[in-house]
């Protein structure tokens, strides 16, 4: 029906844009004779030409182009981008044809150029101008939504004519023709809920009663129509989905009239007992409970909080459980939401309570000590004392009893006894340690269990004045040859090990007659050292000594003497030091460094001693170095110890002569010793003149002892001297032939010493001339 309605409008439209274009074609060709009369210029006679859009039966008639100029003999022609395509031109009349169908909302007109032509005469009539094809609009096009869906939300419960969103729809048609492209709205679905603005697409609240909690979403239809006013036009439509946002409007309610909790009597504080769970139908980010006590035992043992996420009532301890003392508690605890805007609200404020019942559970405790911690005082020159005791018992019915322990070391100054708890503490010295911390733990008797817990015990140590001052630190004074007298040349203070309470005094004077200097009480804890007779010779004396007493003020008060070594050096005219001798003892040595010092030194002379002692051990007990059996040692040292040719020399001498000597002979010394030196034990004669025949008595002790090896193959070389006819048998300065020593009398010395007699005598030597 809608496009048979079109269709209509199309034919209504052309016929009569044909009569006004018939009309006009009239009009101007009336003109056009009487131009002719009056007129001697001929032109164009039109500038633009108009036609409908989306004409269907092509080709359809557009227009017609007109000349002053035109005769038999002239034609008309297009020029253009869309010449002879789009548009063509009959020749001889110049009416123009439209030979596709033309869409506005694409292209609203099209620009080209007529040029008038004498065909016969082959030129230009009319030269080529420019023309206009503007094309009418039609309502062809029905309105498009710039969005396929739209998602908009409105708080629940809004008042009315709350804007909830804005839609829009553009109609491409020429908004200038016949309301074309005028665009008005309407709700089709969701009309009780919601009301739109016909000229602006505004979406605004119509009721009041929105409940996200009876419906979260709502789905509302709007329709875009054209041409309001007239029959037809088109129309198209939208989805709209408005979401309710929830806001604080239901109060909490408990899902129970009574709830029930166990908790044992050894539950620690601040753990949770319990949670209330709770109805509240807003959403998590707008449900805020509050929970109170309303009646019950309730204010020192127990806290409720709500949680954030779950809205539940936590139920937290605060207060240890005694199942001794109370076994149950009852008490009514009420929720409510205090942020809820009652003119919102879907009913009035409504008081929500519950009954809430906490069994207190019987366990098996540990004693409990009557206080946290202990803290006791004792001076520290007590040498045996009881300072006091510690108390636990057993909490539970039973009442076992306890015994007490502590963990401590034989030596340690701290005793604790086991059936009552007393604490004795032995001699303490504060400025050893000045608090003893110990832990006694209290254990149940007879429980199967073995219960038991621990409390820390502090003993602070008192101080007693029982330490003499002494130097603050190593002084060690100079001064020179020249000093002046009443010249200051130190202020010492003092140090006490002692506590140094407020008001503690120090005196100074000098233990011994004063001579070359003196000291000076300051009354302020120091003292000065001043020059009483100067003058002073570096040559003759290098240091002085000056002895200072030192007192405290302590009761009772104590004093030591501290001895200070002033050195005296050479000084140039500006009173600087030239040279300085290092004094030999510190300035000030106390008693403690002395008795040090000595144990140090008497333990060293021990360790020396006893080294002395076992050196002399090992001395008696014969030499420890020779750990191998005498034939390993003859067989090593006669295979280097051999004169000859070489190692096939076997003939040089017979070795077992030697050894036949070693098995017949028997040691005559009586004391044999277990491990015999290898060597023989020499003692230096009593003259000179004795060295030959202790030399021979030695040589006889070592052929005549059976356990060791011969003497002169362990010493055949051990005493050479000038006494030997053959002097030195080294080659290093026998290499000359000019030597005077007489080899022959080798060849007289037997079979050990045929090869040197061979080498060296002189019936070989001519064999081998130089």
């Amino acid at each position: 029906m809608m496009k048979l309605l079109l269709l209509h409008q199309l034919v209504i439209i052309n016929i009569f844009c044909h009569v006004v274009l018939s009309t006009k074609g009239t009009e101007h060709r009336e003109s056009q004779y009487i131009e002719i009369k009056h007129r001697v210029k001929r032109e164009w006679v039109w500038n633009e030409i108009t036609t409908l859009e989306e004409q269907t039966n092509i080709p359809y008639l557009i227009g017609r182009l007109k000349s002053t100029k035109l005769n038999k003999d002239a034609q008309y022609i297009l020029q253009g981008e869309f010449a002879d395509t789009l548009f063509k031109v009959k020749k001889n009349t110049g009416d123009i044809y439209g030979y596709e169908r033309l869409d506005r909302e694409e292209r609203a007109q099209y620009t080209l150029s007529a040029v008038l032509v004498d065909t016969k005469a082959g030129k230009t009539i009319e030269p080529s101008a420019m023309f206009t094809i503007r094309l009418i609009d039609i309502n062809d096009n029905a309105p498009v939504f710039t969005q396929e869906s739209y998602n908009a939300s409105v708080p629940e419960m809004s008042a009315t004519d709350v804007l909830v969103t804005t839609i829009t729809a553009v109609d491409p048609d020429d908004p200038t023709v016949a309301g074309h492209a005028k665009v008005t709205y309407k709700i089709m679905q969701g009309y009780e809920h919601f009301k739109i603005n016909e000229n602006t697409g505004e979406i605004y609240t119509l009721s009041s009663y929105l409940d996200r909690e009876t419906k979260a979403s709502y789905e509302v239809i709007v329709q875009a129509k054209d041409s309001p006013g007239l029959s037809g036009g088109f129309s198209s439509s939208a989805t709209v989905i408005i979401h309710l946002s929830d806001i604080n409007d239901n109060f909490p309610t408990f899902k129970k009239k009574l709830y029930t909790f166990n908790a044992s009597e050894d539950m620690r504080v601040g753990e949770v007992v319990g949670k209330l769970s709770v109805d509240d139908i807003d959403e998590p980010q707008n449900r805020i409970a509050k929970y109170t006590f309303m009646k019950g035992k309730y204010e020192q043992w127990f806290q409720i909080k709500s949680n954030a996420q779950t809205n539940e009532g936590i139920i937290i301890l605060t207060k240890p459980l005694n199942y001794e003392s109370i076994k149950e508690f009852r008490m009514s605890i009420e929720v409510t939401d205090p942020s809820i805007d009652l003119r919102v609200a879907k009913q009035q404020r409504p008081s929500s309570t519950t009954e809430v019942v906490i069994n207190v559970l019987d366990v098996d405790e540990p004693p409990e000590f009557t206080k946290p911690f202990y803290v006791f005082q004792v001076k520290e020159d007590i040498k045996q004392n009881y300072i006091g005791y510690v108390s636990a018992t057993d909490p539970d019915i039973a009442k076992r009893a306890v015994r007490y322990s502590a963990k401590t070391s034989k030596d340690d100054p701290i005793v604790v006894k086991e059936e009552n708890g007393s604490i004795y503490v032995k001699s303490l010295d504060r400025e050893t340690k000045a608090w003893h911390n110990i832990t006694i733990t209290a254990e149940e008797i007879d429980s199967p269990a073995k219960k038991a817990s621990s409390v820390t015990v502090y003993i602070q140590v008192l101080d007693v004045n029982d330490n003499a001052p002494e130097f603050a630190e190593p002084y060690a004074p100079r001064v020179c040859e020249n000093i002046a007298n009443d010249f200051v040349i130190l202020t010492i203070s003092a140090k006490d090990k002692d506590e140094m309470v407020p008001g503690t005094k120090f005196t100074y004077y000098s233990a011994e007659k004063e001579n070359n200097f003196t000291v000076v009480d300051n009354h302020d804890n120091t003292a000065k050292i001043i020059v009483k007779n100067g003058a002073f010779n570096h040559d003759i004396a290098k240091f002085y000594t000056l002895p200072i007493v030192i007192s405290d003020n302590g009761t009772p008060s104590l004093s030591s003497t501290n001895t200070l070594t002033i050195t005296v050096c050479k000084c140039n005219e500006n009173g600087e030091f030239t040279f300085c001798e290092e004094p030999q003892m510190l300035a000030a040595v106390s008693s403690s460094t002395i008795i040090i010092v000595l144990c140090s030194l008497a333990l060293i002379l021990l360790c020396v001693l006893a080294a002395f002692l076992i050196l002399r051990r090992m001395r008696n007990n014969g030499p420890l170095m020779l750990v191998k059996n005498p034939a390993e040692i003859h067989e090593q040292l006669v295979t280097y110890d051999e004169e000859g040719g070489g190692e096939m020399d076997t003939n040089g001498y017979d070795v077992s002569v030697l050894n036949s000597v070693r098995r017949n002979m028997v040691r005559s010394k009586p004391d044999m010793e277990a491990y015999p030196s290898m060597y023989a034990q020499v003692q230096k004669p009593g003259r000179n003149g004795d060295m030959f025949s202790m030399i021979e008595a030695k040589k006889d002790d070592a052929d005549n002892d059976g356990e060791c090896l011969p003497y002169d193959t362990l010493h055949i070389f051990g005493y050479e001297g000038s006494e030997s006819i053959v002097e030195s048998l080294s080659s290093l300065e026998s290499g000359s032939s000019d030597s005077e020593i007489d080899y022959d009398v080798l060849n007289e010395w037997g079979p050990r010493f045929k090869m040197l007699a061979d080498l060296y005598g002189l019936e070989h030597l001519e064999e081998f001339p130089y």
